[in-house]
């Protein structure tokens, strides 16, 4: 019998103009820290404050996964397991994007962990939190 597959949520923060191919790059390359493919992601979640940026939108799209808005009060409640960035408390209203995003999101799955830190491109962040224990329907 097969173990279960590992369901992840894929927390991205990105400067405007951030392109499509500069996230999932990243996004490639912290699954691959951890041995893993894009199969591993049950989504992917950001700030509402990005909900209109093109490149987000553009991988969305482009992986055909369900995306996570996530509120400034969703975030707030979740930032302090994330290294807190002065500029992105100014633009959003939130100290950090990607881990908080990733852990609201796999939260309203079930129990939600961090696997790590993020990891960071030139424009973008990403971080992974995975799914311990689903929510029973």
């Amino acid at each position: 019998m097969s173990s279960p597959a590992i369901r992840l949520i894929a927390g991205l923060g990105c400067r405007s103009g951030c392109t499509p191919d500069e996230l999932q790059a990243l996004l490639l390359q912290c699954l691959a820290a951890h041995g893993l493919g894009l199969e591993a992601l049950a989504g992917l979640a950001s700030s509402a404050h990005k909900r209109d940026e093109p490149g987000l939108q553009a991988l969305v799209e482009r992986l055909a996964l369900p995306m996570t808005w996530c509120s400034v009060q969703e975030l707030a409640s979740v930032a302090g397991q994330a290294e807190a960035n002065p500029l992105t408390l100014r633009v959003t209203g939130s100290a950090a994007v990607a881990e908080p995003s990733a852990l609201v999101a796999a939260a309203r799955l079930g129990a939600a962990q961090l696997l790590g830190p993020r990891q960071r491109s030139s424009n973008a962040t990403c971080a992974l939190a995975r799914i311990d224990r689903e929510l029973s329907q």
